[in-house]
């Protein structure tokens, strides 16, 4: 059974930064690539970052130079680092594995963003 359970969230002042730890289960995670995703209230889910098995990353160009993703592969844990924080961050965020066909998601951690 994939299981997938992120924390980390909290409410900052604009300029803060939060770590966000996804942690896995169920899965061989050294081979999978991991995703995060956000929601913002109102809005569709936005692919965040992501990280390949060999370490590659990609970026959405909103966070690019902001956020780092990064795993320990030991712990089945991605992690998600977030420097220079904008109100506009402001959403739920979720972390995603792919596993033979199916999507697996955690409940999402908050994170807020406001002075």
């Amino acid at each position: 059974q994939v299981q997938l359970v992120e924390s980390g969230g909290g409410t900052v002042e604009p300029g803060g930064s939060l770590r966000l730890s996804c942690t896995t289960s169920g899965i061989n995670f050294k081979l999978y690539t991991m995703n995060w995703y956000r929601q913002a209230t109102g809005q569709q889910r936005e692919l965040v970052a992501h990280i390949t098995s060999n370490g590659s990353t990609d970026y959405a160009d909103s966070v690019k130079g902001r956020f780092t993703i990064s795993r320990n592969n030991a712990r089945s844990t991605v992690f998600l680092i977030m420097n220079s924080l904008k109100p506009e961050d402001t959403a739920t965020y979720f972390c995603n594995v792919r596993d033979r066909g199916s999507l697996f998601w955690g409940r999402g951690t908050h994170v807020s963003v406001s002075s």
